[in-house]
């Protein structure tokens, strides 16, 4: 049980500190974004990744997010019934986060944008959010693989390689679709904020799923047998 509560756990912090500033420290005058920038919320999010790999990383493997786990899942790593127990508690730890980040925003002398840090794309844009979102996915889910393989991984640094990588995706992606390549991290934001980010949802759960599962075929081939 310790390791889907860490999961939690993690899921809550990368929701909250990620989406967080984006809402907060990433708006200025109303506008979500236009205080740190693309580059800050990039930083908060892969910072957040950092973070939790080093705090629950011995416990659960910090996945922190269901792509993530599918892909481990269908290398071989885990069997499907703790995967669906991480899924759940990563879906779970993103809703406590979203509403600690609701209720940020809803009280005090906040006057900046309402949004909760959904993901979102333009009418007309759905093909290109979906590949966006794929693509970016299954380079996530590989960097995390090869990062964490028992036999080359990168050790004691693979928090701060998947960290790292977690920054670049947003640098390129955040334009596209806010950037998701985390279906947990989608799913307790639109909760909140209803209308089109829950509209979309579906897209920000199937692509990423999509993308790990690729990564998984592609690690399955290039990667030595654990």
């Amino acid at each position: 049980m310790k390791k889907y509560i860490a999961e939690m756990i993690g899921t809550m912090v990368l929701v909250l500190m990620g989406c967080g500033s984006a809402v907060f420290a990433g708006s200025v005058a109303g506008t979500v974004g236009a205080g740190v920038g693309t580059i800050g919320v990039a930083l908060a999010f892969g910072l957040s990744v950092v973070a939790m790999a080093y705090a629950i990383g011995g416990v659960s493997g910090c996945h922190i997010n269901p792509a993530i786990t599918l892909g481990v899942f269908l290398s071989g790593r885990m069997n499907g019934k703790e995967a669906g127990m991480y899924m759940l508690f990563q879906v779970i730890g993103a809703i406590i986060g979203s509403t600690v980040l609701f209720a940020l925003i809803s009280t005090g002398a906040y006057d900046g944008p309402t949004a909760t840090g959904a993901n979102g794309f333009g009418d007309g844009e759905m093909l290109q959010a979906f590949i966006a979102e794929a693509v970016f996915t299954f380079i996530f889910v590989l960097v995390v693989l090869g990062a964490t393989s028992s036999k080359n991984g990168a050790g004691s640094l693979a928090g701060l390689a998947i960290g790292l990588s977690l920054v670049l995706i947003h640098i390129v992606c955040i334009p596209i679709t806010g950037t998701s390549v985390n279906p947990a991290r989608s799913i307790g934001p639109a909760l909140f904020q209803g209308g089109a980010a829950l509209s979309q949802l579906w897209l920000f759960i199937v692509a990423p799923f999509v993308g790990a599962a690729f990564s998984a075929l592609v690690w399955n081939y290039l990667g030595d047998k654990e």
